[in-house]
């Protein structure tokens, strides 16, 4: 158990009022205990309440060596709810998180006496937004892992390779690095595929003078990396090349905004004003960015109604974009860690328009 993340937590939840709490999410337990369980239909819950009481109910398939907390286990001809019930205290207000099957809560609320449940989501993930010393170190190499895979991603794609191929190619090249994993599907995106922000690669070559995004990222030590860069082949137009200039200005402006005690949509305002300044505020058509370390989103966002103000440790993305359907789109994203005075940039590939 890492028992400041635990200390955070329990504070967290008093703030709250919150007195007992279920986390159920694979990736925050794994942030408290250090394990990776992958219960399938299985459940797995983690009980904690404010007086630092902790206990993990788990499967016997998935056998544990000392984690730092109790641990129930049961087998698949036992009813792990009646378990979890047994150190439930139903005369208090019951936390548990966003993603826990309704077939497990609705059995908990049978087995239990006008239990009151209320969503406990926001006491880790405030928790889970401000990353530690260790974090901050291991995100800063998935990173440092990105730039060195994107350069690669763009040799793959003068080859010649469709969107899909491309993307495939890529599990090889995160595998020489040490991450094993993409933190999210790649996205390559060709031509008017590019006006697609979620674009999903398919069979798609690139052509002369088209543009291209490749928005990538990995999971590194368990942290995950998110980069985007716009490229393009051949000559871009002379409107191309002004939204670029344009998603650019904004790219920076908005890394320029980011200092503790500044307001998330302030940040996204600064971003979008360049845009709609520049006569494409219509195409810009998603949030300035969102936060990431386990998982690729995380809590909060960066966008234009997040009035949350920013603090030291949070890491997230800065990636405004212009997309112009049917012809092309532009994206450039960085992750920046928020100092006590400004941001640190931890993607260090240009972002200058790159031809070829």
């Amino acid at each position: 158990m890492n028992e400041k993340r635990l200390e955070n937590i329990i504070s967290n939840m008093k703030n709250h009022d919150i007195d007992q709490l279920i986390i159920t999410s694979p990736d925050s337990i794994f942030y408290l205990l250090n394990e990776w369980i992958h219960p399938g239909e299985r459940m797995l819950a983690l009980y904690i309440n404010s007086d630092g009481f902790t206990k993990l109910f788990n499967n016997k398939l998935f056998p544990l060596s000392d984690i730092g907390t109790a641990v129930c286990y049961y087998d698949d001809t036992e009813d792990p709810i009646k378990k979890l019930a047994s150190v439930i205290d139903e005369t208090k207000i019951m936390g548990i998180d966003k993603n826990w099957p309704s077939s497990f809560l609705i059995k908990l609320l049978n087995e239990t006496n006008n239990l009151k449940v209320v969503d406990s989501s926001i006491v880790v993930d405030e928790t889970r937004m401000i990353k530690d010393k260790e974090e901050i170190k291991l995100m800063k190499k998935a990173s440092e892992i990105n730039d060195k895979v994107m350069q690669k991603a763009l040799d793959l794609v003068k080859k010649g390779l469709t969107e899909q191929e491309i993307g495939k190619k890529l599990a090889d090249v995160y595998a020489e690095y040490n991450t094993p994993n993409f933190s999210f599907d790649p996205l390559i995106c060709f031509g008017e595929n590019a006006a697609e922000p979620h674009h999903s690669s398919d069979d798609t070559k690139l052509n002369e003078n088209e543009c291209i995004i490749i928005d990538i990222g990995g999971i590194t030590n368990n942290y995950s990396s998110d980069m985007t860069r716009s490229f393009f082949h051949g000559t871009p137009s002379k409107e191309y090349k002004k939204i670029y200039n344009l998603v650019l200005k904004a790219n920076l402006k908005a890394i320029e905004k980011v200092k503790p005690g500044v307001k998330f949509s302030d940040i996204d305002n600064a971003a979008r004003d360049i845009i709609k300044d520049g006569g494409y505020g219509e195409y810009f058509i998603h949030r300035t960015g969102h936060n990431i370390g386990l998982c690729a989103h995380e809590y909060p966002d960066v966008s234009s109604v997040n009035d949350m103000e920013v603090k030291e440790g949070m890491v997230f993305s800065i990636e405004p974009g212009i997309y112009i359907p049917g012809k092309y789109g532009v994206r450039i994203e960085d992750l920046v860690i928020v100092t006590k005075d400004g941001c640190e940039v931890i993607n260090n590939y240009p972002k200058e328009l790159k031809t070829f």
